[in-house]
């Protein structure tokens, strides 16, 4: 339920409205906006009787939020969230970012190799796996400590922010010393320990929607961290299982706008991941951005046919620098630009 606060109800009445919530057993989230303040309430599992908040001085109207998931919803907050990783790294706002990178962290040379490279080219940040869930046991499976590590040196080289995958609740706490932002992989997208893990840690979560759930899923997902008291959410479509082997899964284009229409929190794509192809992840990945996406995180290897997981998928250094080329064009013609890469000036298209 959503409180909604007459246009200069003053400061003693919103405090009001919230000691009757938490009298009423739920908690509430004063939430100021640009014209007016609401206040949200938490905890209630059907619908509250509203009568007696409605009551009350300085409150406009009272909201039922008729979706399951309730602080992700536009109908509790109608404006976008723009989630800041890092100063000037920013997601859902006017600008698009790129995230780029490899797989995986392999060794000091090959991180601070990518993300040089990705910079030049004019990526926002730097994914690199520390920490790798794979299908198969006997996979590589990251390098842990060591690989963050090493993704603290490619940061300092660079001055890119750090993207990267948290398995559990204990390597959540490792990453969150030295990422700018935590990734919860696919696997991982229905860990709610792990999800209120990150929402109690506070810091932006990176959430990709799992391998075989619905938007609703991926949604409730979110609302897990955010009911942590944590706002700074990145969702991201990666690809869907499908009955079709053509491609790694089915990069469903669809949930950007769908999803961009149900919530406020800003959306992103992973065409590596969605396609699996090296030469699907270009046009998945302009066409995720025509379609709307605040951004898209991109797998980057020096040399791709050395790299220890996801080599096939991954692109080649100068493949990159033509597509984040091909993003400004296509960002611009539907009224956007691309972010900057940290301590750059903009470039612009046209």
């Amino acid at each position: 339920m959503l409180v909604v606060m007459q246009h200069g109800a003053t400061q003693a009445q919103i405090d009001r409205v919230a000691r009757v919530i938490e009298e009423m057993g739920y908690q509430a989230r004063p939430m100021p906006g640009e014209q007016r303040t609401a206040v949200g309430l938490v905890g209630n599992d059907g619908r509250v009787d509203a009568s007696r908040i409605e009551a009350l001085e300085g409150v406009a109207e009272v909201i039922h939020v008729s979706k399951p998931y309730k602080q992700v919803s536009r109908e509790w907050q109608p404006q976008n969230t723009v989630v800041t990783i890092a100063p000037g790294v920013s997601f859902g706002g006017h600008d698009v970012a790129i995230i780029a990178g490899p797989c995986s962290v392999e060794s000091e040379h090959q991180i601070v190799t990518a993300a040089r490279a990705v910079r030049a080219a004019g990526a926002s940040a730097l994914r690199g796996g520390a920490f790798k869930p794979r299908s198969s046991p006997y996979a590589f499976q990251g390098l842990g400590k060591k690989g963050l590590e090493m993704l603290a040196v490619a940061k300092r080289e660079t001055g890119l922010p750090i993207v990267t995958e948290a398995l559990d609740e204990e390597g959540a706490h490792l990453v969150a010393e030295i990422a700018d932002c935590i990734q919860i992989g696919a696997r991982n997208m229905q860990n709610y320990s792990l999800l209120r893990a990150v929402g109690r840690i506070g810091k932006p979560v990176l959430l990709k929607r799992g391998m075989a759930a619905t938007i609703t899923d991926l949604l409730m997902s979110a609302e897990y961290i955010l009911a942590e008291g944590n706002s700074q959410v990145i969702l991201c479509e990666r690809g869907i299982r499908s009955f079709d082997t053509t491609t790694r899964n089915l990069f469903d284009l669809t949930a950007i706008p769908v999803v961009q229409k149900l919530s406020h929190l800003p959306m992103i794509a992973d065409p590596s991941h969605g396609t699996g192809l090296r030469d699907k992840v270009t046009p998945m990945a302009r066409a995720a951005i025509a379609a709307g996406a605040d951004g898209v995180i991109v797998e980057v290897h020096p040399t791709p046919d050395r790299a220890l997981s996801d080599g096939g998928q991954s692109l080649y250094p100068e493949q990159f620098a033509r597509l984040v080329t091909e993003i400004r064009a296509i960002a611009s013609a539907i009224g956007r630009s691309v972010l900057p890469t940290p301590g750059t000036a903009p470039v612009t298209v046209g």
